[in-house]
């Protein structure tokens, strides 16, 4: 199953189901309109029941005439208990299945989105929308939908009773409940613009509640005491979102049930004036007792049970919108694909006058930047934060395609190139890296993942977590390299951050492909240890091309080029001696950190 770029409505909340689990959304189809036709008929048994029973009362007659009657009535009642199990059953059944499916789907369509639209936080809110619990949501909009049918088919059983009997009283209960599904209607499109308003507060608010809840803070939280006062902001992020909720709700319901008594009081009405029917013999005992629970069980129905599945729809229908916009979002070709193989050659990699602002902003964060990088040397890119290191990286790597002027690969665009070639020639150890809780051994092999299951696997991962410095690591887990990491699965070990940066790296190393950056991965060692990784990590790499990002000029002397960007630009380049002669923005920097590295 796919996520396609086309419109989503309503239809699509019966096609998904069906599609990814038929028997369970017929069953529940069948169950719940069934449900609609009961009450006509429960109207016409009750009636018969009391009738004969009153007729047994009355002439002494044979007991034995209200069995058929009685008979039904029971049916009816089994047929009610077992109709909600099966339900019940059915729709675990159908969530499970559009769990699979569906959410699967969802994933997979954010997976090749463009890597722009992760950046943008509105189309952020809007993915947050659409996955958070899309199964629910899919799943709850088919028996709401069918709900309403099966409302519609009581309503219409029950009306032509009423009408056989008091055709007037039956249209005054229509005259006053149809406008109550126009206000239905209003009343789930205002419910659903407000989750879109407080998506934005319910993203903050649970981030904060990680923060106060989740492992990974517990030492800074009971070290520095900050626990009350981010419980402060996120009760003013929860408060936020509850109230603008809570306005709209109330504000629809108050609306929607004011009409809903006016129809139980016109209920009220019709029967006063049934009594006199039942006086003068035109209508039976049994069948005044069961219209005045029809008439009930219609007001229940028009006034607040339709209403509601009719809101709850225009509800869902606004969540189809989401669908439709996510659906339409812009995807990078070949995104969830594996790197090619076998990999390409790498000869060059050039930026020519490159310039670029991200989508939605104005300033351009590289403007007019050019440099040329060659196979097998080391190159460093150094700069204050915010000088467009990263970007430099984003763009190499083909996150972002929307800029001015040229890169070349190899004297080819990088336009030419396809994302599993771009995938195989890069690999990168980002500042803010992955984590993975599995084993230490699918950690490391993740970095090749086209060779995932070969035999010689174990001993390249061995080899790399040699050149990672981690054997330490890996000979106190209780496990060896099967051993989970983090606390996530029964026997989950934990480790140091320095020892995630050296499996990050590990990976890194791993990874066949022929250029390695490292953009700033390091950033929370200290400047010795990170002096000392990046010269482990230029070791392990001289038969590759390295790039390294960095604020900190630890690693600059392995560089056989230094790029120092400043407001976009390149403002100086060379070795780190050539620099250093120059006295310029380089030898400021370096002599300003001089003594964290002596």
């Amino acid at each position: 199953m796919m996520i396609e770029k086309r419109a989503y409505g309503i239809l699509d909340v019966i096609r998904i189901p069906v599609k990814c689990s038929p028997s369970p959304a017929i069953l529940i189809s069948l169950l719940i309109i069934s449900n609609g036709i009961m009450p006509a008929v429960q109207v016409v048994v009750t009636a018969d029941f009391i009738d004969t029973a009153i007729y047994i009362a009355r002439n002494h007659a044979d007991i034995s005439l209200i069995f058929p009657s009685l008979f039904a009535v029971v049916a009816l009642i089994a047929y009610s208990w077992v109709s909600v199990s099966l339900r019940k059953f059915a729709e675990v059944r159908i969530e499970l299945a559009i769990r699979d499916r569906f959410r699967t789907a969802i994933v997979e369509k954010r997976a090749r989105m463009a890597y722009k639209h992760i950046e943008n936080d509105k189309t952020w809110n809007l993915i947050s929308r659409v996955s958070e619990t899309p199964e629910v949501q899919i799943k709850t909009a088919f028996t709401d939908l069918i709900s309403m049918v099966s409302g519609s088919i009581q309503i219409a059983g029950l009306l032509f009773l009423l009408i056989i009997q008091v055709w007037w009283a039956a249209l005054l209960i229509c005259a006053f409940s149809i406008p109550l599904f126009a206000l239905a209607v209003k009343s789930g499109r205002a419910n659903y613009q407000a989750n879109r308003e407080v998506s934005k507060y319910k993203r903050k608010y649970e981030y904060l509640s990680q923060v106060l809840t989740g492992r990974e803070t517990v030492d800074e939280r009971t070290l520095f005491g900050f626990g009350d006062k981010v419980n402060e902001r996120w009760h003013e992020q929860y408060e936020a979102a509850r109230k603008i909720e809570f306005r709209t709700a109330m504000k629809w319901f108050i609306k929607m049930k004011t009409g809903g008594i006016v129809t139980a009081l016109i209920s009220i009405l019709v029967m006063l004036v049934l009594l006199n029917p039942v006086l003068t013999g035109a209508v039976t005992v049994g069948m005044f007792i069961s219209l005045v629970n029809a008439i009930f069980g219609l007001v229940q129905a028009m006034s607040w049970e339709l209403t509601y599945h009719v809101d709850q729809l225009a509800k869902h229908n606004e969540y189809l919108k989401d669908l439709t916009e996510f659906a339409a979002l812009d995807e990078t070709g070949e995104a969830v694909e594996l790197p090619v193989f076998p990999l390409p050659a790498f000869e060059s990699l050039e930026f020519r006058n490159v310039r670029f602002k991200y989508p939605g902003t104005d300033n351009y964060v590289l403007d007019g930047i050019s440099f040329r990088i060659d196979a097998g040397k080391h190159y460093a890119f150094v700069g204050i934060n915010g000088s467009g290191k990263t970007t430099i990286t984003k763009l190499m790597t083909g996150l972002y395609d929307d800029f001015e002027g040229d890169i070349l690969i190899n004297g080819r665009s990088i336009s030419t190139y396809s994302q599993r070639e771009i995938k195989a020639l890069f690999s990168v150890v980002y500042q803010d890296f992955a984590r993975y809780y599995i084993s230490m051994n699918d950690n490391i092999a993740l970095g090749d993942v086209n060779k995932m299951q070969e035999e010689e696997n174990p001993e390249r991962v061995r080899e790399a977590i040699m050149k990672a410095g981690l054997e330490e690591t890996a000979a106190k887990l209780p496990l060896g390299l099967d051993t989970p990491l983090g606390k996530i699965k029964e026997g989950g070990q934990d480790v140091s951050g320095g020892e995630w940066q050296k499996i990050a790296m590990a990976r890194a190393v791993f990874n066949p492909a022929p250029v390695r950056i490292l953009d700033e991965p390091t950033a929370s060692l200290d400047p010795v240890s990170e002096s000392r990784m990046y010269k482990e990590f230029e070791k392990i790499s001289r038969d590759k091309t390295t790039i390294f990002i960095s604020h900190r000029l630890g690693s600059t002397k392995l560089a056989h080029e230094i790029f120092v960007l400043g407001n976009g630009r390149i403002i100086e380049k060379g070795d780190h001696q050539h620099l250093m002669n120059l006295d310029g923005v380089y030898a400021q920097m370096y002599e300003s950190q001089r003594s964290w590295y002596e």
